[in-house]
């Protein structure tokens, strides 16, 4: 980089962002300790990747979002806190004797010089937003304390003697409860606590896709792990074997239900918690991502007093939440209403849940006949794994009761055609079954950052094999603050829906092949998968590249 003193402004001016009068303006007006930049957003003259891209090009310097890195928690305890506020900058990554600093001004020349003093180091700097340098110093530093005193506590421990002080105030429950507000803040819905050789990675699972939360030294790990287990009720002298729990915690404003969940590995025990919102529990079929014709249908199955209704998909697909919300819709007292699940992942006032017991013989099939003793009007089934299940359930639902149940199954030919595999009678699967819902996740367009983009070959050609017209233009994310710079935020279902009617039905008890229910679902007109994702893709909701991560 040349060291010529160029100043931001003259930049922001030759390249075209900002106009002369616009900067002097600026500079005459804002406070004397505000940085020029922030005045200029502060005004909305430009905006931070507007700033942040200018530079780029500019300066011939690469771009960084913090929130896909693993940042080195030792590399950022090299400068102290007050030095990388007051420079907005952050250190990341150390090779070799070269540091890496991602700064929000790579023109502050002074700071560099001063960096390179303070840890003889080769400074090499990349950009970054300013308000993700100062997300990431609220972030890290904040925790520095905690960290510091665990490390402390561990060198001056005795050898074997663990941490189980169960003082709210406690170093590794600060770390720990910073972490739960963070993945609340960042609408997380796994946290993952990853042992690597030598250091513990933390990432968040936001809307189905790993984030980097950040890295902790390998130090720490038994103290979090010894922790993490003793909330969650857990052996803390097991580390050979898996183990399962659960927990409520109150973060902030939320409360939460935590499935913990432990695996030993080469570098010691991986930890995942599943965070339940406890705030989310009263799902709504409105909210679950039918289209208004799929929503009647769906009801319609539900409301029958008899038979079998399927929700398929592999796992993660949204099967549970639609499940609950069939639940909810459904649940009031006249109903007595009993479910058996494997976990319990929420619970509904009303409704009567039973958590299966493996090893003393409470599964799903011995849960289910047990059931039928205690004179139920629905059923609802976590999962059908194997055929003794599926044959009660299905008997279950030819006697009087209307059945819920969800299979691991591709899409709506297949769950037929997966019951009958299993030994069930085809005359019994198309007496019992009265419909099948095959669902699948997609990312949501950040309404923040979404601009209309012109259709590409690729679109136009999957428009195209659906027998759609594709639109001129789809909405895309171009990247901001409030989706992590993905373009996504939330998600929504993409359904295959079929109700089986008394033709259809007949017609399956002689037609039981592979094809014939391929052929049977497809005459039956309605709407595919990859038909009700592009309707999704045409109004704006997603886009093809989701789309294309789920369809075959």
């Amino acid at each position: 980089m040349q060291r010529t003193h160029r100043r931001l402004g003259d930049l922001l001016v030759e390249s075209g962002m900002i106009t002369q009068d616009q900067l002097s303006s600026t500079l005459e007006q804002k406070d004397s300790s505000q940085k020029l930049g922030h005045a200029l957003i502060e005004r909305g003259y430009i905006s931070e990747q507007q700033l942040i891209d200018a530079l780029s090009i500019q300066l011939a310097i690469p771009q960084i979002h913090l929130s896909n890195l693993v940042i080195d928690y030792q590399t950022v305890n090299l400068v102290d806190q007050s030095f990388s506020r007051q420079n907005e900058l952050i250190c990341y990554k150390k090779e070799s004797n070269t540091l890496f600093v991602a700064m929000a001004n790579p023109l502050n020349f002074y700071a560099i010089d001063d960096l390179q003093m303070m840890t003889g180091f080769h400074v090499k700097v990349v950009l970054a937003l300013p308000s993700e340098i100062t997300s990431t110093i609220n972030r890290l530093y904040n925790e520095e304390d905690s960290v510091n005193e665990i490390l402390t506590s561990i060198n001056n421990r005795p050898i074997d003697e663990p941490e189980l002080t169960s003082a709210e105030n406690t170093p590794i429950l600060k770390v720990i409860n910073k972490c739960l507000l963070s993945a609340v803040e960042d609408r997380a819905s796994d946290i993952h606590i990853d042992p690597h050789e030598f250091s513990v990675v933390v990432r968040f699972r936001i809307d189905g896709e790993l984030h980097t939360y950040r890295t902790f030294p390998k130090e720490i790990l038994s103290v979090l792990v010894t922790r993490i287990k003793v909330m969650s009720q857990l052996d803390i002298t097991e580390t050979r074997l898996p183990q399962d729990g659960r927990v409520k915690v109150a973060i902030g404003k939320n409360r939460l239900d935590l499935r913990v969940s432990t695996l030993p590995t080469l570098f010691g025990e991986r930890i995942v918690l599943r965070l339940l919102n406890t705030k989310d529990l009263l799902l709504k079929i409105p909210n679950v991502g039918f289209t208004e014709s799929q929503q009647k249908s769906f009801v319609n199955m539900i409301s029958k007093p008899t038979g079998l209704m399927l929700i398929t998909g592999p796992t993660g697909s949204g099967k549970t939440s639609t499940l609950y919300a069939a639940l909810n819709y459904l649940n009031n007292e006249t109903q007595n209403i009993i479910t058996i699940e494997d976990p319990v992942e929420y619970q509904i006032d009303g409704i009567n849940q039973i958590q299966t017991n493996a090893p003393v013989g409470l599964t799903f099939a011995a849960g289910l006949r047990a059931i039928l003793r205690q004179d139920p009007n629905i059923i609802m089934v976590g999962e059908i794994r194997d055929s003794e299940t599926a044959e009660i359930a299905i008997r279950a639902s030819l006697t009087g009761h209307l059945v819920l149940s969800t299979l691991h199954t591709n899409d709506v030919p297949t769950t037929i055609y997966r019951l009958i595999d299993m030994g069930i009678d085809p005359f019994l699967v198309a007496a019992s079954l009265t419909g099948v819902v095959a669902q699948r996740l997609v990312r949501r367009v950040c309404r923040d950052c979404a601009q209309p983009s012109a259709s590409t070959t690729i679109d136009q050609a999957l428009f195209q094999k659906a027998g759609q017209e594709c639109p001129d233009t789809l909405m895309k994310g171009t990247g901001c603050k409030s989706c992590h710079h993905t373009g996504y935020l939330g998600r929504t279902a993409v359904h295959e829906m079929l109700t089986l009617s008394d033709e259809l039905s007949e017609k399956l008890i002689t037609h039981n092949s592979f094809t014939d229910i391929q052929n049977l679902v497809r005459d039956s007109g309605g709407e595919s998968m990859l038909q009700n994702g592009l309707s999704k893709v045409a109004q704006g909701i997603t886009t093809v590249d989701e789309l294309l991560k789920i369809i075959s």
